[in-house]
């Protein structure tokens, strides 16, 4: 004889079976709905900011050594990610940690904001007010109307310029007459550059954009 469901059964079992098929509770779907855009956006936030501080670091300009390029209180934006000293190239704008033998005025602890001149293993001099690197002229299109060169390059000259050791850059201000730099403590080291200067975007007081 076959088998017949009982219609009547325990009420409390017909209630939760009725449950599970009706599904989750309204409230409890709009909990998962929430959590399910909430957890998303946090973590593309988390995302977000972690890549800005690792990628990319701001920087406000103190002094003038850098003018006119850069001027005090232009903001600059330096990529850091990835970045090596193998991908420095000449004519950089570049952030590098305080040289040990810097002894010039300003913050002992303060980040340096200097253009790269010769790269390791070049050959540099003055003579006049020009710098010569690796016996071709260094050309200035960046430099102020006026430049006179302040303090030429020590220890070198046409008939035996300075020669940059390995894994080192010669860096120097564009305003080169009252900017403290290589001429003072030598070369930096590749390993003391925080980052490469990509963009300018707050000058003379209002934004700006420029790349370099």
């Amino acid at each position: 004889m076959a088998a017949v469901a009982d219609p009547g059964g325990d009420p409390e079992t017909a209630a939760g079976e009725s449950q599970r098929l009706r599904g989750p509770s309204p409230g409890r779907r709009r909990l998962r709905a929430v959590a399910g855009w909430v957890l998303p956006l946090a973590a593309a936030l988390l995302l977000a900011f972690g890549l800005r501080a690792f990628a990319f670091q701001t920087f406000s300009i103190p002094s003038a050594s850098m003018e006119p390029t850069l001027g005090i209180g232009d903001r600059i934006i330096v990529w850091k990610a990835f970045f090596t000293w193998h991908d420095v190239h000449q004519g950089d704008i570049v952030v590098f940690t305080h040289p040990p033998l810097d002894h010039c005025p300003g913050p002992p602890d303060s980040d340096l904001v200097k253009r790269v001149i010769a790269l390791p293993g070049q050959s540099i001099y003055s003579a006049g007010n020009s710098i010569y690197v690796d016996g071709r002229r260094l050309p200035g299109s960046y430099l102020p109307a006026r430049d006179p060169l302040g303090s030429p390059i020590p220890g070198a000259s046409r008939a035996a310029p300075f020669r940059v050791p390995p894994g080192e850059f010669y860096v120097m201000g564009d305003n080169r007459q009252i900017s403290c730099d290589s001429r003072s403590w030598g070369p930096i080291k590749g390993s003391s550059i925080i980052g490469k200067v990509v963009l300018l975007f707050w000058h003379d007081g209002h934004p700006d954009a420029q790349f370099f």
